[in-house]
């Protein structure tokens, strides 16, 4: 049985994972706590030590806001500790998957969206730019690494797998409230399905090195979104109200590279339906 070394095992997206690779793989992760208290060579060793097959690294700091108020922090837990998994990688000719962001894009002209990798990028946040040199070093560390540019996800609660905060899970409670709010018909970004991410992620495994767009695509509004959200949820539309004041923001991805390698996703709406449906199953 091949070996997967898995940071982030017990986070939102790693436990996904997890739950999809399990009895098909052997999993190894580390200690509780080891990955933001260790030396960086400690880390590297206990790597090279478990000689996986591959290695799916899913741990970060995702909090923009924590990111903004603690760089060093995130430096670290971002940059530093993708470099090195990436080493470990390229001296084991193990393949790796890294977790990156969408956040890259921010700042990029929204005119230019979806955005294709290819682009000049030039975050406006700290969890931006860190991501974005994560990936520069990892790739440069590890040619062969494969750096998943991961959307905004979400998930309804079940199976004893915690749900942070997300889209459906924040309507469902505004629902509950009977909460109008406003969403935005300027801003653009997909929305997935994080357990559809999990599913191909063991795919992303295939990969050529290099940077992907990951994730749903989506040409909707936040407000067509969130109105494609209520209606798959059996909700009413009057929870959401157009907001037309706010400036052009555009997160969303061209998904032609990942595609041609044969990793599909629904697109944000139809995805919406599918984690509605199972659900409700």
């Amino acid at each position: 049985m091949k070996k997967i070394l898995l940071t982030g095992a017990g986070g939102f997206v790693g436990m996904r994972i997890a739950q999809h690779l399990q009895g098909r793989y052997e999993l190894i992760t580390f200690p509780k706590g080891v990955l933001s208290r260790a030396d960086l060579s400690e880390i590297r060793a206990f790597a090279v030590n478990a000689a996986p097959h591959a290695i799916i690294h899913t741990a970060a700091i995702a909090d923009m806001g924590v990111c903004e108020a603690n760089p060093e922090d995130s430096w670290r837990s971002n940059v530093l500790l993708t470099e090195t998994l990436c080493s470990a990688a390229q001296e084991l000719h193990a393949k790796i998957v890294c977790y990156s962001s969408d956040q890259v894009y921010n700042g990029c002209d929204p005119l230019l969206g979806p955005y294709r990798e290819d682009i000049p990028l030039t975050p406006v946040n700290v969890y931006g730019r860190h991501k974005l040199e994560a990936e520069r070093r990892g790739l440069a560390a590890c040619p062969d690494a494969v750096m998943l540019r991961a959307t905004w996800m979400y998930d309804l609660s079940g199976e004893s797998l915690q749900t942070r905060g997300g889209l459906l899970p924040h309507l469902l409670r505004q629902a509950e409230e009977n909460r109008m709010e406003r969403f935005s018909s300027t801003d653009f970004r997909g929305i997935t399905w994080v357990r559809q991410a999990a599913e191909l992620s063991e795919k992303a495994l295939e990969l050529p090195g290099g940077a992907y767009n990951f994730g749903s695509p989506n040409h909707l509004s936040m407000y067509d979104t969130v109105c494609a959200a209520l209606s798959a949820l059996g909700l009413p539309a009057h929870l959401a109200e157009r907001d037309d004041s706010g400036r052009v923001r555009c997160l969303s991805m061209d998904q032609t590279k990942i595609n041609a390698h044969g990793i599909v996703f629904d697109s944000t709406a139809d995805g919406f339906i599918r984690c509605a449906k199972a659900f409700a199953d």
